[in-house]
């Protein structure tokens, strides 16, 4: 494979990051939820200890933004599972987590 080639065809763009977001939030678990225009991605932490979850950082990003990222996933995990072998998923905790179907439909 002919790295400096592949640098070439990858579009570069400039990005800042600060210090303080450069380390990182860890979670261990997400929620998601939509509305006509927007999906909300609440990224929490669960640790012993600890009665509930505590959401880290709320992500709300447009309809077509959530489709490329859920894009980015997918190709990424592929590249993860042929380099490291597949991901496997625990039997014991839920696929989707959604609090916010308890909560009563906001209008507009």
């Amino acid at each position: 494979m002919d790295i400096e080639k592949d640098k070439k065809s990858i579009p570069q763009t400039g990005i800042d990051i600060t210090p303080d977001v450069a380390g990182g939030t860890y979670s261990n678990m997400a929620m998601v939820s939509h509305s006509p225009a927007d999906f909300v991605v609440d990224f929490l932490c669960m640790l012993p200890g600890m009665p509930r979850p505590l959401v880290k950082s709320r992500i709300v990003m447009a309809p077509e933004h959530a489709k490329r990222l859920l894009m980015a996933l997918n190709e990424n995990v592929g590249k993860y599972e042929s380099m490291f072998g597949e991901i496997t998923l625990s039997q014991n905790q839920p696929s989707i987590v959604n609090a916010f179907n308890k909560l009563p439909k906001g209008e507009a």
